[in-house]
């Protein structure tokens, strides 16, 4: 599965659920929360390790979510002449 079907099937957002804040799908656990544990150095198996109702899947669907949207936040110089 490509960085975006990961996406798409394992990450959602809900303004019901954590006031909009993308989650994974099924569950109440952010994405945010994943991906500051994969910042910290844990592995994708250390995170389902201590979050066992998580797959690796899902967990290496939130840390694609966050690398995409850091790539869509880098400000890049723009290309003069």
């Amino acid at each position: 599965m490509n960085r975006q079907q990961l996406i798409n099937t394992y990450i959602t957002s809900d303004p019901e659920i954590l006031l909009g804040k993308p989650i994974i799908r099924g569950t109440r656990i952010p994405v945010y929360l994943i991906v500051g544990f994969a910042e910290t150095g844990l592995t994708p198996a250390e995170i389902v390790d201590d979050y066992p109702d998580l797959t690796l899947e899902e967990v290496e669907a939130a840390i694609a979510y966050g690398e995409f949207l850091k790539e869509r936040t880098e400000i890049r110089p723009r290309r003069v002449g």
